[in-house]
């Protein structure tokens, strides 16, 4: 690189910063900070531009595969992992954030936390969040992988875990990497039977949700539990 270019390039990526600090930054622009520090060497302001394009937007980037990020040209490895390391900070903050206080006052943290934990999947994954008696987060368990758009639940086990964990209440959370699709009629009939189960044992259902692209579907909400 040139003197008068890297000139150019070390001024820029100040500038970056500067507005950042100044809470003025745009979308591409905020990963193309990212994108600097794990790319020191090179102007990463087209690749940032073309990641967003290609995904989406910036969450879209930060909720993508390992492997979709991967093949996109431009980005390597590296690159891959710190992306996913931001998304896993993402995570494991509103997780510590349900650990500390009942669910039920933190909504948006635990839909965000939903979100985050299963948009970008490619292929169906159950996860059983087990809360305890005043509704803070003992375990979130990854209960089954399958297809795209389809995975097995065994609602003994879950009783038999809620039971082991002395968890008082259960939320059931999948996704549909099909975009824009809420709770198919397998969904609200696995849903009961759950429900029907955890109440034998005095363990109440206090929601289950599918998050399908950006978009979460509560069935509390879409009043399917009663």
């Amino acid at each position: 690189m040139k003197s008068e270019d890297l000139s150019f390039h070390c001024g820029h990526r100040e500038r970056l910063r500067q507005k950042f600090l100044d809470n003025k930054l745009t979308d591409y622009e905020l990963l193309e900070l990212l994108l600097s520090f794990v790319i020191p060497r090179r102007d990463v302001r087209p690749l940032a531009r073309g990641l967003i394009a290609k995904f989406g937007g910036i969450y879209q980037v930060l909720t993508a595969s390992f492997d979709d990020l991967k093949e996109y040209n431009g980005v390597g490895r590296n690159t891959a992992i710190f992306i996913k390391a931001i998304h896993q900070i993402m995570i494991s903050g509103y997780k510590s954030c349900l650990n500390m206080g009942p669910v039920f006052r933190n909504e948006k943290v635990l839909a965000n936390y939903c979100t985050l934990l299963l948009s970008g999947k490619t292929v169906e994954e159950f996860h059983i969040l087990y809360l305890s008696s005043d509704m803070r987060l003992l375990k979130d368990e990854l209960h089954s992988c399958g297809t795209v758009d389809w995975t097995a639940v065994y609602p003994r086990e879950i009783v038999k875990h809620a039971l082991d964990l002395n968890a008082k209440y259960v939320v059931l959370l999948h996704n549909h990497p099909t975009p824009n699709t809420s709770f198919s009629s397998d969904d609200i009939e696995i849903t009961m039977t759950i429900k029907e189960k955890l109440n034998t044992f005095d363990i109440d259902l206090y929601d289950h949700y599918v998050v399908s692209s950006n978009i979460i579907y509560s069935a509390r909400n879409l009043f399917l539990l009663k």
